[in-house]
């Protein structure tokens, strides 16, 4: 990305960190208030699509995750792919940090998760679910609490935070594609390199891109494979170059054409029917189950202990510095800014856990929320605490 577009992702998420607090705010007191059944009345809604031959029955809930949230996971896709052909994912040098501390950042999770669901009470399919950072959220609460920090220590958390999504999205086709239905594969990878050869047309229209994206999520529907990864592998097919020089290339204009729309439309939206859960008949002893304590521990120190233990080894070790400009202090509070999985770990926790009744997806939801609320809290304390005391030290 140039910096100016850089400063733009920025700013938008900024303003979706703030939107998608809002949003989960909402969600949660309309689930707790008088009127709690009509919440679970239009989440559950049933939906029925139907486009000639095809035919899907989902909730308004089940028509988000699946249907909307790929167009999430296709803007993470641009991103992905600028970073690694463009931006700093494509320089080895400045690669190392941000990949082995979002590395460290993956592993020390899922173990903490493991290690407090051993036992026959707990439920260790959940492991993926404190892996991911939210990129809005994280990014929103260092803009508020540090706007007079390092650049460099943004950058090394967008770059950290497109390197989880990336494992998460790998988690997600690995772990949660079930029942393979080999007809519908086979007609998603025809259309997936069709849609890679159309990249070299360069004055392709948008449209046929859309089209084609669309017959992607619907053979990816149908097969069995999770419609998150038809997002991710259709950004892949957008080409780099302009349609004409002297323009923006296409993936760009792409990107900063749907990146508002998923920013302050589709995240919210997907904030607002996944966050809201009802703490009624959920005891003390529930609330700390392995699966709630499980999540919040490893959001909230898996996180910091997995993102700057490994960044402290790899610069110990010389084999990369320090973001430009930031002291040790600064790293460590960006690095518990990285437990805050929200959006990413309710979408996972979600497909960890589709069947296993209200009190288990309380219990996810309270662990996602209680871990990334308290990341955010103690991690912003930590840079306001950096910040402070920059002015004395220069």
């Amino acid at each position: 990305m140039s910096t100016r577009s850089t400063v733009e992702f920025l700013k938008t998420e900024t303003g979706a960190g703030l939107l998608l607090a809002f949003a989960a705010a909402l969600a949660i007191a309309w689930a707790n208030s008088p009127w709690t059944d009509t919440y679970a009345a239009f989440i559950g809604h049933p939906v029925t699509v139907q486009v000639g031959p095809f035919l899907e029955t989902m909730s308004v809930l089940g028509w988000v995750k699946t249907g909307l949230m790929p167009i999430f996971f296709f803007v993470v896709g641009l991103e992905i792919k600028h970073e690694i052909l463009r931006g700093e994912l494509s320089n080895p040098r400045r690669l190392a940090l941000p990949l082995l501390a979002g590395l460290g950042g993956v592993v020390v999770p899922a173990a903490i998760y493991l290690a407090l669901n051993a036992g026959p009470d707990g439920a260790p399919q959940g492991w993926p679910t404190p892996v991911a950072t939210d990129i809005a959220f994280a990014l929103a609460a260092l803009a508020v609490v540090g706007p007079r920090l390092p650049p460099a220590l943004r950058i090394f958390l967008l770059t950290l935070a497109i390197a989880d999504d990336l494992a998460a999205v790998a988690l997600i086709a690995v772990v949660f594609s079930h029942d393979l239905r080999p007809w519908m594969l086979g007609g998603a990878l025809s259309t997936l390199l069709v849609m890679l050869a159309m990249g070299r047309w360069r004055g392709a229209p948008y449209v046929f891109y859309a089209l084609g994206g669309l017959l992607l999520w619907g053979f990816m529907l149908k097969s069995g494979v999770n419609t998150s990864l038809a997002g991710v592998a259709a950004a892949f097919a957008i080409p780099l170059e302009p349609k004409r020089p002297g323009q923006p290339g296409v993936l760009q204009e792409t990107m900063e054409a749907l990146h508002p729309y998923v920013a302050f439309v589709i995240l919210p939206l997907f904030a607002f029917t996944a966050a809201g859960f009802s703490l009624r008949g959920l005891s003390s002893q529930e609330a700390a189950a392995p699966i709630a304590l499980g999540v919040a521990l490893a959001l909230f120190l898996g996180k910091q202990i997995g993102v700057f233990g490994a960044a402290a080894l790899v610069i110990g070790l010389k084999l990369a510095r320090r973001p430009t400009g930031a002291k040790w202090l600064e790293l460590y509070g960006v690095s518990v800014l990285c437990g805050i999985g929200f959006t990413m770990s309710l979408y996972i926790g979600a497909l960890a856990f589709p069947e296993d009744g209200a009190l288990t997806q309380a219990q996810v939801r309270l662990g996602v929320i209680g871990g990334s609320l308290a990341s955010t809290v103690y991690g912003m304390a930590i840079l306001a605490w950096a910040q402070a005391r920059r002015p004395r030290e220069y």
